[in-house]
């Protein structure tokens, strides 16, 4: 098996990566304990914004600290990146930007999706696994 470099990602390259894709997992507190919910997303700015509906149980992580995470790991050579993104959720109020989402961003399930929630990112991390080792060391 082939060696794997792991590269840090600087905000800016991170952020271009979450943006190629567009399902994710955000994690939250429900009932004190961490929860983790696949869904999709967009970056507008640096902001990660998803969609929700009333009585969700991510709609609970509302102006506290969540974590959304996003990768393309190939399972066979086990090379490709990952992102995680650690801020504050808040929910989008403004009727315009409400509706600005909900014409972007499609919900992936058969669900009426009336929230939408804005991750203001804190920190910002990444990484690329690559075949390889660095500067040619074996």
């Amino acid at each position: 098996m082939n060696a794997r470099r792991l590269t840090e990602l600087s905000r800016e390259e991170a952020l271009e990566l979450l943006r190629g894709v567009g399902l994710g997992r955000i994690v939250f507190t429900e009932d004190a304990l961490p929860a983790i919910r696949p869904v999709n997303h967009l970056v507008d700015g640096d902001a990660v914004v998803i969609r929700s509906h009333t009585g969700a149980a991510l709609t609970s992580s509302v102006n506290t600290v969540v974590a959304y995470e996003a990768d393309d790991i190939d399972p066979k050579e086990h090379t490709g990146w990952s992102v995680i993104v650690t801020g504050i959720a808040r929910e989008v109020t403004d009727p315009a930007a409400v509706e600005r989402y909900k014409s972007l961003l499609r919900p992936w399930v058969d669900r009426h999706m009336d929230r939408v929630l804005r991750i203001h990112p804190t920190f910002v991390t990444g990484f690329t696994l690559t075949n390889g080792h660095p500067h040619g060391v074996r």
